[in-house]
């Protein structure tokens, strides 16, 4: 008696997938949130405009998308160089000094960046750029200098064997054996951003922010709830999509 091969169970790993799970409520949610404007006005009775109007919830995600893309884009890019620059022995002696500039760009709070920018720069959405760039340098800087020094001296040794100069160490053994590390400060910037993002809304940015800070000032807590809501829900799914993709990595590298 032959064993059947069976197929594998494609629906029941996407239902007990929570990514989809997260994606999908984030996604009826945003094209969706004027649906629910019975229950924002069942639970906030004295409120006469119990779901944000003033812009559409759809627009506003793809602005807070974008924003954060950007912001995060600069800060790996700049902040992969710093961490790949000091942990060569040509930029060894910069370490402290890089290491100190990204500190003090968490340090400060985006607000603060924010009311230093605007008046040099303007309103809009180049100031929470700059802001968000700076805000999310450090866990990547961090998570680079971790990873480049985690790579065992024997496996650069052999590569340097086999006849590799400095720059196809970096890029055939440095980096794709830190690449888990790299992508772990990578997640948490911009899990960092998707937050520090809302308060862009403050200096003329659109973003998620608005309602929340439109509510906080017409004293309307569904507003409030509204864009907290899909914050919560984009970082979440962010989070569980670095996940995924972190899980593939170490597959990626274990196969290779």
């Amino acid at each position: 008696m032959t064993d059947t091969v069976r197929p594998p169970d494609v629906l029941g790993t996407l239902v007990r997938d929570p990514l989809v799970w997260a994606l999908t409520a984030l996604v009826l949610l945003t094209f969706g949130m004027d649906s629910l404007r019975p229950l924002f006005a069942a639970a906030f009775p004295a409120l006469e405009r119990p779901v944000f109007a003033q812009d559409s919830f759809p627009a506003l995600m793809l602005a807070h998308i974008v924003l954060v893309a950007v912001s995060s884009g600069i800060s790996i890019v700049a902040g992969v160089a710093a961490g790949v620059f000091v942990t060569r022995p040509s930029g060894a002696e910069f370490r402290s000094v890089v290491e100190s500039v990204v500190a003090i760009g968490q340090t400060f709070p985006p607000v603060a960046v924010l009311a230093v920018a605007v008046p040099l720069i303007g309103f809009g959405e180049i100031p929470a750029l700059i802001a968000l760039a700076l805000y999310g340098l450090l866990p990547v800087v961090q998570q680079t200098i971790a990873g480049l020094e985690a790579v065992p001296h024997a496996a650069r040794e052999v590569a340097k064997g086999l006849g590799m100069d400095a720059i196809q160490v970096l890029n055939r053994v440095d980096l794709p054996l830190a690449l888990p590390v790299i992508i772990a400060g990578v997640r948490t910037s911009v899990i960092i951003n998707i937050g520090t993002a809302t308060i862009a809304s403050t200096i003329g940015a659109k973003t998620l922010g608005t309602p929340i800070i439109v509510g906080l000032s017409g004293f309307n807590t569904a507003y409030i709830l509204q864009g907290a809501l899909l914050v919560g829900l984009l970082a979440i799914v962010t989070d569980l999509a670095f996940g995924r993709l972190e899980r593939h990595v170490d597959r990626w590298r274990f196969v290779s």
